[in-house]
């Protein structure tokens, strides 16, 4: 298996917007050189969980083949 570089540059730009919008804000003021360790830090796990998650989504579609059935329920029922 080997790693995206597409996927991982897409997952670490959604975990920067995340970790930017949710926390730089707050911790701005506070900026030390241990904060932006925990920072990072916490950018790396949310970026490898967003690619995790991807992987997981789309490799299982893609080896299924449901991205051609185009068999998408959005609700829970056939009514």
């Amino acid at each position: 298996m080997f790693i995206d570089p597409f996927r991982l540059a897409e997952a670490g730009a959604a975990a920067a917007l995340v970790l930017g919008s949710a926390t730089l804000p707050a911790a701005w003021h506070a900026l030390d050189p241990s904060l932006a360790t925990v920072l990072a830090a916490v950018w790396m796990m949310l970026t490898s969980g967003v690619y995790a998650l991807h992987a997981v989504t789309f490799d299982c579609l893609r080896l299924t083949g449901q991205h051609r059935k185009r068999i998408f329920s959005f609700t829970r029922s056939e009514e």
